[in-house]
């Protein structure tokens, strides 16, 4: 099964409590909008995601203080930029299926997709003036752009015959680890974490992101439009390309978990390691 089908949430197992609590923070935010056309459409495109970003948020601020209201609130504006890069990729990557459900564009259609992107990204940043932290809402910017800027790059380089290792981990650390990066950011800061540690667990998020994208492309390695697959034919052996994937994916993943070494110890930095168990599930 493709992984963007995946039924099980894996997640549920051991963080059930935090999940629990991401969506009932998710259905306040979306409560304050009853009144709009995009609720019911944004519920639709929140059912079924994995909400990993807004776990390591709140992770990351427990593991070094506080994990107040403000944490809940920004948790979803994570999960919500994430919702809104779903919804415009599945419509570049020509998506038949998402989540075992027909992908947003085609059950809305494109000028719903389109408008939901812009929708969201207003709450977003009406999310951020009530946390009123410029740093916070200085990373969601910057998060936001830097995931545009990937998809832009990914675009150009499908259609090009000379494609890099470098030119796709470029594209995973806009793409994907750009939003780790900044849950685990977000989090610190707003768990009043030290700058020492907000680089940490900075550096943490933005590995576990890369070391999660590998693993994703390396059960979906057969779809013809995806940038691995360039690699893949562009290879004289395509052995020595999975051969480096897995490589990629165990250095990675220990880069992350070296991350949280100015974390202090405690069950939120024993969970935020366990996340990494995420990356090195065996691929089929």
């Amino acid at each position: 099964m493709d992984r963007k089908n995946f039924e099980i949430n894996p997640l549920i197992k051991d963080y059930k409590q935090y999940l629990d609590k991401i969506n009932e923070a998710l259905k306040r935010e979306l409560d304050l909008y009853s009144a709009s056309e995009f609720v019911e459409p944004l519920q639709y495109a929140l059912d079924g995601g994995k909400r990993i970003r807004p776990l390591i948020l709140l992770l990351s601020a427990e593991s070094v203080g506080n994990c107040d209201e403000n944490a809940y609130t920004a948790a979803c504006a994570v999960e919500l930029l994430h919702t809104e890069s779903v919804i415009h990729d599945d419509i570049i990557d020509n998506e038949t299926l998402r989540r075992r459900k027909d992908p947003f564009h085609i059950k809305y259609g494109y000028n719903t997709s389109i408008l939901t992107g812009d929708f969201v990204l207003g709450l977003i940043l009406n999310i951020a003036s009530r946390i009123n932290n410029p740093r916070i809402a200085g990373e969601l910017a910057t998060t936001a752009m830097m995931m545009s800027d990937g998809e832009m790059i990914e675009t150009r380089l499908e259609s090009s015959e000379d494609v890099t290792f470098d030119d796709y981990l470029k594209v995973m650390e806009y793409k994907t680890a750009t939003a780790f990066e900044a849950a685990s950011k977000i989090g610190a800061i707003l768990g009043g974490g030290t700058e020492d540690q907000i680089l940490a667990l900075a550096e943490y998020g933005k590995n576990v992101g890369i070391a999660y994208q590998i693993h994703d492309d390396l059960q979906d390695w057969n779809n013809e439009d995806k940038l691995f697959n360039v690699l893949i034919k562009k290879s004289s052996d395509p052995r020595d390309v999975f051969n480096h994937m897995d490589y990629l994916l165990k250095d990675y993943s220990l880069k992350s978990k070296a991350g949280l070494r100015k974390i202090k110890e405690g069950q939120a930095k024993s969970h935020l390691e366990n996340l990494l168990d995420l990356t090195m599930f065996k691929v089929q």
